[in-house]
């Protein structure tokens, strides 16, 4: 993996692009709803009083209805960068009564159409920062969680969930072996997002991985998955269309693969994080903060 503060081979003009396609918009987002359910549980023994929750990269608002129970008390916003997504958001929480969420309070809109690294918000806004399966959708996630500690209270939550390394394993042996590429875009390790979490100010952070797989009857549901969770968005892409050979190939390798009652399998490591905004350590103007404690 290269070095945390690099900048990743991610086309985020390409992610805001593949986004807005109708078969990613249309799509069930099961694995977002999983993923999710899976982050409330490691939540559940954590007490947090959230009055202000940021939900960053709501994509199509399936999360929604479960932070709205998780942190009952809480004014909620939600941004993400494709503005069709948040469309569809709104929409759905709409149909689903939860309209209330989206009403305009003071002059801040509660849906905000924004780059994850670049927030319009004031310094220490949110009590609880809550992303899934988004951050790894950035070129750059370290200066993503810098911009994150930024609004977030000290005291406060963030939790985000990723794709790791070993995800879409499958594909990314499928297409060295027809081409010698990759032809996934990169996923951050999670050692890579602890260090990142501490550099980027937030204390005590708890970060462990799952791997979740993914079975299917033929190449062509897996293909269909595959393009709905967003596609390939490396900056070194194949573009254009490669033509049926190709894909024939791929499909191929893919066979080569297949368990014993026949069935593709289709890999996701899943990365889950959380941490604590800690007290700021150095002034604006780099002066080291020192505190001192008064001892009985």
């Amino acid at each position: 993996m290269p070095d945390r503060s690099e900048r990743l081979p991610i086309d985020e003009a390409q992610v805001r692009r593949l986004f807005a396609r109708s078969r990613v918009l249309d799509a069930d987002d099961f694995l977002q709803r999983e993923v999710a359910r899976r982050m409330v549980e490691r939540l559940a023994t954590i007490r947090i009083e959230a009055t202000r929750v940021l939900d960053i990269g709501c994509g199509t608002g399936s999360d929604l209805a479960m932070l709205r129970e998780r942190f009952a008390k809480a004014t909620t916003c939600a941004i993400d960068a494709s503005w069709p997504r948040l469309v569809r958001a709104r929409d759905r929480a709409e149909a689903g009564g939860l309209a209330r969420l989206f009403r305009r309070r003071g002059s801040e809109p509660p849906l905000v159409q924004t780059d994850f690294a670049s927030l319009p918000f004031a310094a220490q806004s949110f009590d609880c920062l809550w992303s899934n399966l988004a951050l790894h959708w950035s070129a750059e996630p370290h200066r993503v969680l810098l911009e994150w500690s930024r609004v977030a209270k000290v005291g406060g939550l963030v939790a985000f969930s990723a794709f790791g390394p070993d995800t879409l394993r499958e594909v990314v042996a499928a297409g060295v072996e027809v081409d010698g590429k990759r032809h996934v875009m990169p996923f951050t390790d999670m050692h890579d997002y602890g260090d990142m979490l501490v550099a980027a100010g937030f204390t005590t952070p708890v970060v462990d991985m799952e791997r979740v797989t993914l079975t299917y009857s033929d190449a062509t549901s897996l293909w269909r998955d595959v393009r709905a969770l967003g596609g390939n968005a490396a900056l070194g892409r194949a573009r254009g269309l490669r033509g049926r050979s190709f894909k024939a190939r791929l499909d191929q390798a893919l066979a080569r693969g297949r368990d014993r009652d026949g069935r593709y399998a289709l890999s996701f490591e899943l990365v889950f994080a959380h941490a604590w905004k800690g007290a700021p350590q150095i002034t604006r103007s780099g002066e080291t903060i020192v505190r001192f404690e008064r001892r009985p």
